[in-house]
């Protein structure tokens, strides 16, 4: 072989001088990254010359053919990003001071005007690769580069590379045939070299180039040899296998024809994307793995992983999809006999077969068809599928078109910006309509007319869809206000509802249904008192309270309002009370241009007189005139007192650092005294003037539980004549009796009542009679209730109650009875026992217990007279039965 080396060198390095813009235009993503032997530059939008500059003054178009033989390739994806990658050591770069630094010019042409000049950028990049192995062997997309250092032993050829000498001829293997160089240089090969190192390269598909079966995996060979360098083994389509949801690629962990023996270490093994290596962290993230076996190695990649993207095809006007990524594997090996280590890289582009993807046409979850309109949704698409047009039975529209008449064509992606559907809404006017025993069936029928970018093949995609509307009546709502209450009425004529109630911001549970609704054949009324936490305060003034309630009707499905209904109303109510002993009361109520406030923190001007009780809606004061920092004023023959409920400085200022200033919460109370008389005068509030509302007070009152002789309830059993022993089929009679009150406004209610063994009324087993009032309806020997009369012993019925227990209810022969009661008061029951004894269970009307809330006492006194229901509890002596 007669070689001689040439008279320049050659070698590809990009570094980075810069980037200078000689144009207006920018250029997004413009980034070069040295990676190891590869430089890799990111292009945004797509290019349509590069240019290799030489010496910063010669430019070379770098055509397809010049850059696979000068050590370059270029990778473009559907989203009009592009990827260019060039060798190290290719043909253009420019030695600075040794191999291991060089420096690469390059010059990229955007797509402009051609009337002017087009936009050129040139971008410059400097890489080191120190140190360099034996035998670097690098496999791109379009060629495999191979170099190798000039050996010790071979000092006449580095003296013969420093005297000038020129290579002229190649030898090919296995085929033995002589080219000269210029010869194969016209055939697409290249070789250079430094005084160094010997750079081959050939294009994949050379015309010595062969295929040779390696571990069970076709590898690419080309063995060209000067020096003793040759290129080898760069892979084929057949080293991989796919299935729909991984891409597997087979690597030969032994590549034959590089090794001389068997003797060889494996040092380093490296998985990357695009030229760029990859840590640990990175590729458990992506899901990505990689296995070496003593024959493989195996790289598995998620179909969808990061790092790679899908493409769309059409075949027979069907939609299909590819998915495309570009691993690259990084060995370096040690042979043991020749002592020489080889780095060998592979960039490998993988596509999978083309996977059919079916577009579908769905309705989304809020089409609703009540309101007369096609929500349809077209996908699901890559982001290069374009909708061009939909036909209708009687006309074509373009996309424009259809949204000129109103059918809102939208374009929706996905969270992650790699998927898309496309959205129509038709209203029901223009599709087909059809009757049948009142229902109405429309039909919608469509062909969807796409293409797929940039090759603009089309195809189309049709459907039919149809939208039932049963002819129902729009549900209505109105309202009205008593003194006490709101009631909102709801319609829906004879229908049943398909709507769900948000009362508030709460839902009408059963729950809540209990204790508001009451329902007729085709309506049903919610009452709720003006204090109900589901209300709103909107103001307040000296002797009213403004309180809202706000319904609305919701689609259970997904969640849309049909029918939204708000009441507002003004309630007489006296909110501050002044007493001719010097005491004064007030309320502070939280209204709805302070939703941040918490009444518990509000005082008198005095920071130490809170209130005496709060919650989270009321706060509650008493306080006599002189206290509190109470002021007092002579006007006349008047004298007036005057204080203000406000927050604590400190409070306030942390609360408006927080909130607006509509927060801030003032309000004023005074009274003032002409002769004997007292008066209550108006109080303000700022920013609107808001009226309190109080709750109820406590109280004490005794009850107790007694076992009647028989059903008169005239005698009793006494305390002595327990254990009382009683037949199997004989029932008992108990009487629960509130003593030491003879207020008629107070009523005595069975909460629960039940059965223990033992005097431990938390004892187990327990047996059930009353339940909420009721009796047990899973026993089948249920209470019986008695009405109470007035008689010389009863005074008030109100306070006595009366139940019948059969024998049979119990397992044992011996039992203790124990009931909860509760005081309640009758002019205003509340919600629970305070609503009534139970009602029959066997209502056939609609099998539901109707319920009222708790209505708020008239005076601040009758308030704290009953702050609370008043739960007590009494139980019986020792029963025995025979």
């Amino acid at each position: 072989i007669i070689c001689q080396m040439p008279y320049r060198l050659f070698c590809l390095l990009m570094a980075a001088v810069g980037i200078q813009a000689q144009q207006t235009p920018s250029i997004n993503d413009l980034n070069a990254e040295c990676l190891g032997n590869v430089i890799r530059l990111s292009v945004a939008p797509l290019f349509e010359e590069v240019d290799a500059v030489f010496n910063d003054t010669q430019i070379i178009n770098l055509t397809p053919g010049l850059a696979t033989q000068c050590g370059f390739s270029f990778k473009f994806d559907p989203m009009g990003n592009a990827m260019f990658f060039a060798s190290l050591q290719n043909c253009f770069s420019q030695n600075m001071v040794t191999l291991s630094t060089v420096v690469l010019v390059m010059q990229f042409r955007l797509p402009g005007n051609h009337m002017t000049e087009d936009p050129v950028y040139r971008v410059g990049k400097t890489c080191s690769y120190t140190p360099w192995t034996s035998r670097e062997i690098l496999c791109d997309r379009n060629y495999m580069e191979a170099s190798d250092a000039f050996k010790e032993a071979s000092g006449q050829i580095e003296q013969a590379v420093a005297s000038g000498y020129k290579m002229t001829a190649v030898v090919f293997s296995p085929s033995k045939k002589v080219m000269n160089v210029d010869e194969v240089q016209r055939k697409g090969y290249a070789i250079a070299n430094t005084p160094t190192r010997l750079v081959l390269r050939s294009p994949h598909n050379a015309e010595e180039t062969y295929l040779q079966n390696v571990a069970g995996v076709p590898m690419r060979v080309c063995k060209m040899f000067c020096y003793d360098v040759h290129l080898a083994s760069c892979f084929t389509a057949g080293a991989v296998a796919f299935t729909p949801e991984v891409i597997t690629w087979y690597m030969p962990k032994h590549i034959d024809p590089l090794f001389s023996s068997d003797a060889f270490t494996m040092l380093e093994v490296y998985m990357g994307i695009d030229a760029k290596r990859l840590d640990t962290e990175e590729m458990a993230a992506r899901n990505y793995s990689v296995l070496v076996t003593e024959a493989h190695i195996i790289v598995e990649i998620p179909v969808g992983a990061v790092g790679g993207y899908f493409k769309s095809h059409i075949q027979d006007d069907q939609y299909f999809v590819t998915y495309t990524i570009e691993p690259m594997l990084e060995l370096l090996w040690i042979e043991e006999v020749a002592h020489e280590d080889t780095r060998y890289k592979v960039l490998f582009p993988i596509t999978t077969p083309p996977m059919a993807r079916p577009p579908q046409v769905h309705t989304p979850l809020d089409t609703v068809p009540e309101q007369a309109v096609f929500v349809l949704e077209l996908g699901t698409f890559n982001l290069d599928v374009e909708l061009l047009n939909i036909t209708f039975p009687t006309m074509v529209l373009t996309v424009a078109e259809c949204n000129a008449r109103g059918f809102n064509v939208q374009e929706q992606r996905s969270l992650d910006n790699t998927l898309k559907t496309f959205r129509m809404e038709v209203p029901f006017s223009d599709p087909l309509k059809r009757v049948e025993q009142g229902v109405t069936t429309f039909t919608l029928q469509l062909l969807y007319g796409l293409v797929v970018f940039p090759e603009y093949a089309p195809f189309s995609h049709s459907a039919v869809v149809d939208a039932v509307l049963l002819d129902i009546v729009p549900p209505s709502v109105t309202g009205n206000c008593d003194q006490e209450n709101f009631h909102i009425t709801v319609d829906y004529s004879n229908q049943e509802p398909f709507f769900v109630v948000l009362v508030g911001k709460r839902l009408l549970n059963h729950e809540l249904a209990q204790q508001y609704l009451t329902e007729g054949d085709a309506d049903f009324t919610i009452t709720l008192p003006f204090s109900s936490p589901d209300a709103v305060f909107e103001s307040v003034h000296s002797s009213s309270v403004r309180s809202r309630l706000d319904v609305a009707l919701l689609n259970p499905y997904n969640n849309m309002t049909i029918k939204y209904f708000s009441l507002a109303c003004s309630f007489l109510k006296t909110l501050t009370e002044c007493f001719s002993n010097g005491t004064m009361t007030a309320l502070a109520v939280k209204v709805e241009s302070a939703p941040n406030l918490n009444p518990g923190q509000l005082t008198l001007s005095d920071p130490a007189c809170g209130p005496t009780y709060s919650d989270d809606r009321f706060a509650y004061f008493h306080f006599t005139v002189n206290s509190c920092g109470t002021t007092r004023k002579f006007i006349n023959n008047v004298m007036l007192y005057e204080n203000e409920i406000s927050l604590p400085d400190e409070l306030e200022v942390k609360l408006n650092a927080t909130t607006s200033s509509e927060d801030e919460y003032q309000l004023k109370v005074s009274c003032y005294y002409v002769v004997n008389i007292t008066r209550t005068l108006a109080f303000l509030t700022r920013p609107r003037d808001n009226e309190p509302f109080a709750e109820t007070g406590t109280g004490r009152l005794m009850v107790r539980m007694r076992l009647a002789q028989d059903a008169s309830y005239n005698t009793f059993y006494q305390e002595e004549d327990y254990p009382v022993v009683k037949y199997l089929k004989q029932p008992l009679h108990f009487e629960v009796e509130l003593t030491r009150s003879s207020d008629p406004k107070v009523v005595l209610m069975l909460d629960h009542c039940w059965a223990t063994l033992n005097e431990d009324r938390d004892s187990r087993p327990r047996w059930n009679l009353i339940i909420n009032g009721c009796e047990n309806p899973e026993d089948p020997y249920r209470v019986v209730f008695h009405p109470v009369v007035a008689d010389a012993r009863v005074h008030f019925p109100p306070h006595v109650k009366r139940f019948e227990v059969h024998m049979f209810s119990f397992a044992e022969d011996a039992v203790f009875v124990h009931c909860d009661v509760v005081i309640c008061d009758a002019s205003s029951p509340a919600g629970g026992p305070c609503s009534g004894q139970c009602v029959n269970q066997d209502n056939p009307k609609r099998g539901r217990s109707c319920f009222m809330l708790f209505r708020p006492c008239r005076t601040i006194t009758e308030l704290m007279d009953l702050f609370e229901e008043h739960h007590l509890y009494v139980s019986s002596g020792y029963i025995l039965w025979v």
